[in-house]
């Protein structure tokens, strides 16, 4: 597999400083955990996946190998060489497994799939300039253009 672009790297960096630091301000136990770290989705030690950004907040599902069980929260951030393992398969998979919420962000297209599983499976697409209420935090807020405004300067 090819190796992410400087974007992507950003944009995950960015992100996942964003969402650890919400959760130290407000004394979460939740962990914030970058690629590359092991998710063995279905539980077992063999079979896992590498999301570019998980979020778990139940600390028995964590081993010194990684996460044995679905993350609360899932992001990938697309590349030309991931778009059909992230639309697809791994939703796929994060549905089936128990993730909470899912989202795929593009940034050739600037848009962000938002998948809240908590709510029947429910689906929004937005843009990087929008504003996105994490489902999983009442009080998280994520706009993406704020990143590339910092990322671009």
């Amino acid at each position: 597999m090819a190796m992410p672009n400087r974007i992507h790297q950003e944009i995950c960096f960015a992100l996942s400083r964003k969402i650890a630091d919400f959760i130290d301000s407000c004394g979460g136990s939740c962990k914030v955990y970058p690629a590359p770290f092991a998710v063995y989705i279905n539980a077992d030690t063999e079979n896992y996946v590498e999301p570019d950004i998980s979020v778990i907040c139940d600390k028995g599902k964590l081993t010194d190998k990684g996460c044995c069980g679905a993350p609360d929260w899932i992001i990938e951030i697309v590349s030309p060489a991931t778009q059909r393992m992230d639309y697809y398969v791994k939703l796929f998979k994060y549905r089936t497994a128990g993730v909470r919420e899912y989202w795929i962000v593009n940034p050739m297209k600037q848009t962000i799939q938002v998948y809240s599983f908590d709510n029947g499976g429910d689906s929004m697409q937005y843009s990087f300039d929008d504003t996105i209420k994490v489902g999983i935090y009442d009080s998280l807020s994520i706009r993406i253009t704020d990143f590339l405004t910092a990322i671009q300067s």
